[in-house]
């Protein structure tokens, strides 16, 4: 089973515990199939097969949604062996809608509207 490496991006974002983070994002091909992976902290992140580069960090981006990361965006540095630097423009990926019960349009403000109210 060779592993070929396809390219490195660059991931910046926000984590779950609203951090921010800049990371590299590792493709890989293996029989055929694109692998994307990310190392942050003690957290391995890595998707299953894909058809190609595109659709593996597709992938391995929604799951870093579904963990509750955000404001994600990766640029590729590198192509293969090849240093790419900054030339290649970066690919910013909207945050998913949150679910309309969870999201308080007054924020805290409103929260203590309500507060004061039942005094």
């Amino acid at each position: 089973m060779a592993r070929d490496l396809i390219a490195k991006h660059q991931l910046s974002g926000v984590d779950e515990r609203d951090r921010g983070f800049s990371r590299q994002v590792t493709i890989e091909q293996v029989d055929g199939q694109y692998l994307a992976s990310l190392r942050y902290e003690s957290t391995v992140v890595a998707t299953g097969g894909a058809d190609d580069e595109t659709s593996a960090l597709a992938e391995l981006i929604e799951k870093l949604h579904r963990m509750g990361y955000g404001q994600l965006q990766t640029q590729q540095s590198f192509l293969g062996e090849i240093y790419l630097g900054t030339q290649e423009a970066c690919v910013e990926y909207p945050d998913p809608e949150r679910p309309e019960q969870l999201v308080d349009p007054d924020g805290i403000l409103g929260w203590i509207r309500r507060l004061f109210r039942q005094f």
